[in-house]
């Protein structure tokens, strides 16, 4: 079957400590980066056009999902430091996700300032400027994309796994564990769907950044797929 033809162009960009990688698509059809280092950022010849849509995702742990039912715009803050540390000059945000009916509450304060110049720097083509959303925020979005009933997304970078999963279209997890390696992040991986009853081996799991190919062999020997979004 002949793949659709993509008549929009977009860039979706992973912002960490450790640099960055992204995903263009254009007529020519989809292409991805590996994770690339901070000081590329300025020869990097994709950063240099415009796109109909760019995405600017930070793989910050500092968010909450708070239902809509329970938020209120002047308590991000406190709503935000009774789940994880906020220092003191820590900025807050939110952005609303209607179709879970809940708001994701988050602070993209982690110590980079890479967002922000790529915010700056690779803009729409009316000249506007993408916001920086957390990496969550697009996992969550992401989720539909998994065609099975289990649907399991998942990114990790710089000692942060961040997991989204759902049966259907109901949320059953969406959090952010610090795992100092792969490994580790394995075991977040597995502890979370075994709390979920749900079973690797018929589950298919797609992550949004890059995979080493030991880390992607890894994943195989437990999970039905592996899917790289």
């Amino acid at each position: 079957m002949e793949s659709p033809r993509i008549t929009t162009s977009g860039i979706s960009i992973q912002v960490s400590l450790s640099g960055y990688s992204f995903k263009v698509r254009d007529h020519e059809g989809i292409h991805a980066s590996d994770w690339l280092s901070a000081d590329r950022v300025f020869t990097t010849p994709e950063f240099q056009r415009r796109y109909d849509e760019v995405d600017i995702a930070l793989l910050t742990p500092k968010c909450t999902l708070v239902p809509e039912s329970f938020f209120r715009p002047e308590a991000v803050r406190t709503l935000l430091s009774d789940v994880v540390a906020l220092d003191p000059s820590d900025a807050t945000g939110y952005v609303r996700i209607p179709e879970l009916g809940a708001v994701l509450v988050f602070s993209n304060s982690i110590g980079e300032s890479l967002s922000k110049v790529l915010s700056q720097t690779v803009l729409t083509a009316s000249g506007a400027q993408a916001p920086v959303l957390p990496e969550m925020y697009y996992l969550l979005k992401a989720l539909p994309a998994c065609e099975d009933y289990n649907k399991v997304v998942a990114s990790y970078r710089d000692g942060w796994l961040h997991l989204a999963v759902a049966q259907g279209r109901s949320l059953q997890l969406a959090n952010v564990y610090a795992a100092p390696d792969f490994t580790t992040a394995e075991y977040f991986l597995f502890l979370a769907l075994k709390r979920l009853q749900l079973n690797p081996e018929v589950t298919t799991v797609c992550f949004r950044t890059p995979l080493t190919a030991e880390a992607e062999l890894s994943l195989y020997r437990y999970f039905k797929a592996v899917v790289e979004l």
